[in-house]
């Protein structure tokens, strides 16, 4: 009877895939046939609503079919077809070279940092210092409550960039996680929750840097600007209170309920297939082979940063400015060049402790690539839907225009509209720091410094920025957030998504008591009532109570 039950349900599972595989290759062929028909027409597209449906395309069919490559690149195809004209020569020319060719230039840094990563971590982890950590946190981390609050606030610690923070978390809290049962989905996003929010309200951090660059003309210092912003920023704020929260009170919900129950019960579908495999260790390894590349990495990385945003240069502006440095600074420059040299080290490092031979270490660096390769591909279609999508067609501008209509008559309403705006911009587009860029001028042409509503509305539109960079699957912490954990990427955000939209929903709220009083602490305070009220709502209505107390 057990064994026709299951059989059921695998041929319910079949027959379900396959009926979304047919609606999703319906959806695509009337996209494409769509986008040839509006191109040929010679109707303008630049600019126009036309703009948001590529990624709209791509985002419907991962959602649908849970296949991100082939979304993505529906997508592509979609938008170079908008800009083309109806020819397909110059489809051609702008998938390749203005969408896949472009993306690998444009974020060649970041790739070189994930691979340099995926091999220190495939180092660490073959020297069997990611299983003496295990073992350490064995004897000390006792329950899945505790190792869950250990990757959050580990996430914390690493509040540099989101980058070091979604891979390094990832790679460290794992073995851990694995071992007390915690699904690779609920790591995937404790690790996103604690990247680029922390980041987002960290005063030294590659994101407080690329903030402080649109300080010019408001009459005060970047680092000033950004730090007066922080107690306006309610979604990073109380997404790190929700987070401590629902692992205190275990009220997962949604999707990530139904994983959580198939880990306890020792079937993580959330994770990637290669994690199931194991990896042969030394016998002598030791806690230090985890920690002191870590530390290392962490020490190259600060001092990298500095180095490239001209700390350490006679003739540069922020010679001996620590903040000043860090806010000039470039991460895609200097992650890689920490990296570089922890990565030799570490294999010195590993070999003189007697722990690796060099041929086991050089095949490390393969297996490390092999590993990153998955991350470097949705990465580059992602990169290069968002080019299309904003550098062709124009899709920020079209939004950011949309938002600068509707300013004279929500004057105390704007922080919410703002932060509205900056959500669907960035879940849409799939980059905060663009929506920077497309909003934070218009933000701060608004209001004047004395007014309180420009802080409010300067948080809500870098607030609305991390939320759609949580929500969209176009994103890239989103995506590295996903490797990270080694979680399949789709179930990482769909997993995600009713926390990221239950958070901005409070944070919504927030905003409109914040535009009315202008003051940040009593929308805060709220803020905060209104998580533990909802988390306490769902954990009594919850379907599966014995599996709470588990959780």
């Amino acid at each position: 009877m057990a064994l026709f039950s299951i059989e059921n349900s695998e041929r319910k599972i079949y027959m379900t895939n396959q009926r979304n595989l047919i609606i999703a290759l319906i959806l695509g062929i009337v996209a494409i046939g769509a986008s040839f028909a509006v191109a040929a027409s010679g109707m303008a597209t630049e600019a126009t609503a036309w703009s948001l449906l590529p990624p709209i395309v791509a985002i419907t069919l991962a959602l649908i079919t849970k296949e991100v490559f082939p979304s993505l690149f529906t997508g592509i195809f979609v938008g170079a077809i908008l800009a083309s004209g109806g020819s397909f020569p110059t489809t051609m020319d702008h998938v390749i070279n203005d969408g896949l060719i472009n993306a690998v230039s444009g974020t060649a840094g970041i790739f070189i940092f994930l691979v340099l990563l995926g091999m220190l971590v495939a180092l660490i982890n073959r020297s069997g210092g990611t299983k003496a950590f295990g073992e350490w946190a064995a004897q000390h981390i006792t329950s899945r409550r505790g190792a869950q609050i250990a990757a959050f606030f580990l996430g914390i610690l690493i509040f540099i960039d989101d980058y070091f923070n979604c891979l390094t978390v990832g790679s460290v809290m794992r073995p851990v996680t694995d071992r007390f049962k915690i699904s690779h989905a609920k790591l995937a996003y404790i690790i996103d929750a604690t990247a680029a929010p922390i980041c987002m309200i960290a005063p030294i951090s590659s994101w407080a840097a690329a903030v402080s660059g649109y300080a010019e003309g408001t009459g005060m210092s970047g680092i000033t600007m950004f730090v007066r912003a922080i107690p306006y920023n309610f979604y990073s704020l109380l997404t790190l209170i929700f987070v401590i929260v629902l692992i205190w009170r275990r009220d997962d919900y949604g999707p990530m309920l139904r994983y959580e129950e198939a880990a306890l019960q020792g079937d993580d579908i959330s994770a990637l297939e290669q994690e199931l495999q194991t990896v042969e260790t030394a016998d002598h390894a030791s806690l230090f082979d985890l920690v002191v590349p870590i530390i290392f990495l962490i020490i190259t990385s600060v001092i990298a940063l500095v180095y490239v945003g001209g700390y350490f240069d006679p003739a540069s502006d922020f010679t001996g400015d620590f903040i000043g440095a860090f806010g000039n600074t470039d991460a895609t420059v200097a992650l890689p060049w920490g990296a570089t040299i922890t990565l030799l080290f570490t294999i010195a490092y590993l070999i003189i402790r007697r722990v690796l031979s060099f041929n086991t270490a050089m095949n490390c660096l393969t297996e490390g690539f092999n590993s990153m390769v998955a991350a470097i591909m949705i990465l580059t279609m992602a990169t290069a839907l968002k080019s299309i999508s904003n550098d062709l067609l124009g899709s920020a501008e079209f939004v950011g225009g949309m938002m600068g209509n509707v300013a004279g008559s929500l004057q105390l309403f704007l922080p919410v509209v703002i932060f509205i705006v900056a959500a669907l911009l960035a879940f849409a587009t799939g980059t905060s720091w663009g929506t920077f860029g497309i909003l934070i001028p218009i933000v701060t042409s608004m209001f004047t410094v004395d007014n309180h509503l420009f802080f409010i509305g300067l948080s809500a539109c870098l607030a609305g920025a991390v939320c759609g960079d949580h929500c969209s699957p176009i994103s890239d912490t989103t995506i590295m957030s996903s490797a990270g954990a080694q979680c399949n990427h789709v179930v990482h955000v769909s997993t995600q998504l009713p926390y990221a939209l239950t958070v901005a929903a409070i944070s919504s709220v927030c905003y409109i008591i914040a535009g009315l009083i202008q003051d940040p602490y009593i929308p805060l305070i709220a803020g905060v009532v209104m998580v533990i009220v909802v988390l306490s709502f769902v954990g009594r209505h919850n379907k599966h109570p014995e599996l709470r107390n588990q959780l």
